[in-house]
């Protein structure tokens, strides 16, 4: 077999870990299986990074930028090689380059053009476990290029899509995918399976599990995807296609809503008194895609007196650049004032069994009412429904939700 893995930063933040990851490693290897191994930069080295940058600028250079946080993985891959070696097993650590990862030029938001597998086959072929450094590519000119924070898990994906991989596993300090944060929320449920379309949602929504653009990658090329912990020897959660999870074999086998998800990276702005005509919508979401800021929730309000408000949600880090852009198009726009709340958080539940079971959306209102959190808006698809609420009660308003439909689940 092939195995991709892929071990965040916290599975190698100091020696000890990192031995305790190269001997998982080796126990694969030893039963026979070739091994590429994908790594994150250890514990926090890309915070502190990007700490040293601010020392010397307030605005630096995505470029450098890049040049700078790529160095976090290196140091993770060559000590991983070196502890591999340490324990008698043949290893080579690659950086992005060296294992063919080509990238689109945007730097500090890097997308996938193609990984030339030829070097890593290569490796594969002289019996070496092959340790390459995940989060990063290099782009035509060859200068490096990262995928944005938490993109090991894309880069494991995507080398697993690439050389036909019997399946990746992802380890992380968690040991599988939980109903909610079990951090959070004390019951949550480990689940034996999710699907990608599940997953994808919750990891959208704010799961920090997996990437959200790991998942899109191992739907669309059908990966066999397994989350474990690099801590303990439990099973893991596996995420695949719908249609091959086995009806009952989860051990949560009566719940319809199969996950809870509070993401706290979001800010609400709106746009007051608007005319309330055609185009208006186009000439304010048109100008954010210009300028690359996606949008999530929207709600607009009923016209009166000829003028209306449109309110939505966009990523926190985003909210700078959205209201600069916005407040230098007012005249065009035809708005009268701009407002911001960057002290909201979006709660969510996901599930595929919701489209078929009436009353989720009322199960989830009633949590929140119970417990006296307001919801300021609301977004909703066959497999999930959103809540904009006050950051302040998102871990509150999580655990309300997550027990109701943990107590329907057991009835």
């Amino acid at each position: 077999m092939l195995i991709v893995q892929k071990y965040g930063g916290s599975s190698v933040a100091n020696a000890e870990r990192v031995f305790n990851c190269a001997r998982r490693i080796s126990e694969s290897y030893k039963a026979g299986n070739s091994v590429v191994v994908v790594l994150s930069a250890q514990g926090r080295t890309t915070n502190e990074l990007i700490a040293k940058a601010s020392e010397i600028t307030d605005e630096p250079s995505k470029r450098e930028m890049d040049m700078l946080l790529t160095t976090g993985e290196q140091q993770s891959v060559a000590l991983m090689a070196l502890a591999l070696h340490k324990l008698g097993f043949p290893a080579i650590s690659l950086n992005a380059g060296q294992a063919g990862i080509m990238t689109t030029s945007t730097h500090q938001n890097a997308r996938f053009k193609r990984i030339e597998t030829d070097r890593i086959l290569s490796e594969l072929d002289k019996k070496n476990i092959v340790v390459v450094t995940g989060f990063q590519g290099v782009d035509k000119y060859g200068d490096p290029t990262t995928l944005g924070r938490g993109a090991s898990d894309t880069s494991a994906v995507a080398l697993a899509a690439s050389l036909n991989a019997d399946i990746c596993e992802i380890y992380t300090d968690v040991d599988g995918v939980y109903t909610a944060d079990p951090r959070v929320v004390k019951n949550a449920v480990k689940l034996d399976e999710i699907s990608y379309d599940e997953m994808l949602e919750l990891a959208s929504l704010g799961a920090k599990v997996l990437q959200n653009r790991s998942v899109e990658l191992a739907k669309k090329y059908n990966v066999k995807l397994v989350v474990r912990s690099s801590m303990t020897d439990a099973e893991g959660t596996q995420v695949m296609a719908r249609e091959f999870i086995k009806k009952g074999e989860t051990n949560v086998e009566n719940m319809f809503v199969n996950g809870v998800a509070i993401d706290k990276d979001v800010s609400r702005i709106s746009a007051v008194g608007l005319k309330d005509e055609p185009g208006t919508a186009f000439k304010i979401f048109s100008l954010l895609a210009k300028n690359k800021i996606s949008v999530d929730i929207i709600l607009q309000s009923i016209g009166r007196n000829n003028s209306k408000d449109i309110s939505f949600t966009i990523a926190k880090v985003n909210l700078n650049d959205a209201l600069r852009v916005l407040n230098e198009n007012l005249g065009s726009i035809g708005c009268e004032h701009i407002s911001h709340d960057d002290k909201v958080a979006k709660l969510s539940v996901v599930g595929a069994g919701m489209a078929t079971n009436p009353g989720v959306a009322s199960m989830m209102f009633e949590a929140l009412y119970n417990e006296g959190i307001n919801i300021n808006m609301i977004s909703t698809s066959e497999i999930k429904i959103s809540c904009l609420i006050d950051e302040a009660d998102a871990e509150r308003g999580m655990n309300a939700v997550h027990d109701k439909f943990i107590r329907q689940a057991s009835k």
